[in-house]
């Protein structure tokens, strides 16, 4: 993905989700719905989230300086990972302490039509954002199975935004059905488990993409079709016999370090070996435009 895409997925849905906020939050003053509350905190986090994608976006198209000679694209991965601490705490650990307390402390929810209307109206949103979302995953996985992908792929904006957004699904049903309970038994206790839900749900979804941008902080390897190109490329070359170790870096959204060591046929000459060596540098990064380093070593051995 591309920093403008990355940055236009993340600006709509940043605008659809402050519009959403400042619903919920006027329906949970007028009903008094913890559900409601709690949802209009999670969107409201979604929100901030957003605005640390942007930055991660931004710092991530600096170019290459002294102090960082393979550039700054980890920084989208550092903000997509304080966007996960900032679900955990700002969304799920308050509306899991929200719903605890009004389970203790039962109070009746008023204009519960309003509050159902909203809810409703922000599925709607919610779930057009997811599938969409989902359309894009369907579009770059190719054969691959969903749940295989979504493990796999490097776009951490893309993996952060759907994780928002099927977090929200689930928690708007939640709530929706939390509500509903509440008015048909006249029991409030059933907001508060609703509550407890949304909660849980964030709680969830933070700890799932904290593991998955932690490996791509750390250091992930890149997709092993990487790899698999560079051996094609050596193949196709007469003047390379074979490929003897190499490794493939993820170093942001569409920015990967390949080193390699590779043997070359004996008969060449110094200035025959570094002609071949970068001829094939140049016509490999030029097939593929997510390697942006590319580093190789003529040798004999592993």
């Amino acid at each position: 993905m591309s920093h403008h895409d990355a940055s236009t997925h993340i600006y709509a849905s940043l605008r659809a989700n402050l519009l959403i906020c400042v619903a919920k939050l006027v329906a949970a003053f007028w009903t008094g719905s913890g559900a409601m509350l709690a949802e209009g905190i999670h969107t409201g986090a979604d929100s901030m989230n957003q605005l640390l994608l942007l930055r991660g976006v931004s710092e991530a198209r600096q170019p290459p300086d002294a102090d960082h000679p393979l550039g700054h694209g980890r920084n989208a991965y550092f903000w997509a990972f304080m966007v996960a601490i900032f679900m955990f705490l700002g969304g799920g650990v308050f509306s899991v302490y929200e719903g605890i307390h009004h389970l203790w402390h039962p109070e009746p929810v008023q204009y519960l039509w309003i509050a159902l209307g909203i809810l409703g109206g922000s599925l709607l949103l919610e779930g057009w954002a997811t599938i969409d979302n989902i359309r894009e995953f369907n579009r770059r996985r190719g054969a691959r199975g969903f749940w295989h992908y979504l493990r796999a792929t490097k776009d951490s904006d893309l993996v952060v935004v759907f994780g928002e957004n099927a977090a929200s699904v689930l928690g708007l049903v939640f709530a929706l059905a939390a509500i509903a309970l509440a008015k048909v038994t006249g029991d409030p206790r059933w907001d508060a488990v609703g509550t407890l839900l949304v909660g849980l749900v964030l709680i969830g979804v933070a700890a799932f993409l904290a593991t998955e941008i932690k490996s791509l902080l750390t250091g992930e390897a890149a997709d092993p079709e990487v790899l698999q190109a560079l051996r094609t490329a050596v193949e196709a070359d007469p003047r390379f016999s074979e490929v003897l170790r190499s490794v493939a870096i993820q170093q942001g959204p569409g920015e990967v370090l390949v080193a390699a060591k590779v043997r070359l046929q004996d008969s060449l000459s110094g200035p025959q070996l570094v002609e071949a060596i970068n001829g094939l540098e140049r016509r490999f990064k030029e097939s593929r435009d997510d390697v942006r380093w590319l580093f190789l070593e003529p040798d004999v051995s592993a």
